[in-house]
């Protein structure tokens, strides 16, 4: 069962807090090296205070998942607005979540371990992530910016590739020039893999 949310400003602020320790705990221990103990002393508040906000520690990757969630579809979100078309928004939208991957190392390694302990949260995000995709692909094609397609299948190839290029250029190497990993996909995405003539 979940622990209630606070309504309260200070309660909200408590919170997020613990969520930051939990965080940054998660991330420095992982999750099964982690104990409650580990986030209230980061948090500096009582275990009584962490059981108040969540129930586990279980709870809190959950919802630090759906965290992530939310800040990565708003973070790109921002740096896509005003794009000319979809394949423009792709390119844009790539490099933002490059930026965003290597700012929140610690949360987008917590999303790959939540695979291990709750596989459900872990398909909910990509899924809530895959039917938003989905819809402005369609909305693309609907306006001709994109050939007719499976958009489904290309939300999730798409999501594909934005979290290897992650994993590869953003969490592995930090050195990577991220205008050149992006060009490079973009031209993928634009041209696909035929040889072109001339």
């Amino acid at each position: 069962m979940s622990a209630v949310r606070p309504k309260t400003m200070r309660g909200k602020r408590t919170r997020r807090r613990i969520l930051k320790a939990a965080e940054e705990t998660f991330g420095r221990l992982g999750f099964h090296g982690a104990g409650i103990v580990d986030i209230t002393r980061a948090a500096g508040i009582a275990q009584g205070t962490f059981y108040f906000h969540f129930s586990s520690k279980e709870e809190a990757l959950r919802e630090l998942v759906r965290q992530l969630g939310r800040d990565l579809r708003l973070y790109v979100a921002e740096r896509v607005a005003g794009s000319k078309d979809r394949l423009e928004a792709e390119q844009r939208g790539l490099l933002a979540f490059l930026h965003f991957v290597r700012e929140n190392q610690s949360l987008y390694r917590i999303l790959q371990e939540a695979l291990f302990v709750d596989e459900s949260i872990y398909r909910e995000y990509y899924q809530t992530f895959a039917a938003a995709y989905e819809r402005l692909l369609r909305q693309a094609q609907s306006k001709g910016e994109i050939a007719a397609g499976d958009n489904q299948v290309r939300a999730w190839a798409l999501m594909g590739i934005g979290h290897f290029l992650g994993m590869r250029y953003a969490l592995w190497d930090q050195d990577a020039p991220f205008e050149q990993v992006v060009a490079a996909a973009a031209d993928l995405i634009r041209n696909g893999m035929q040889k072109r003539l001339g």
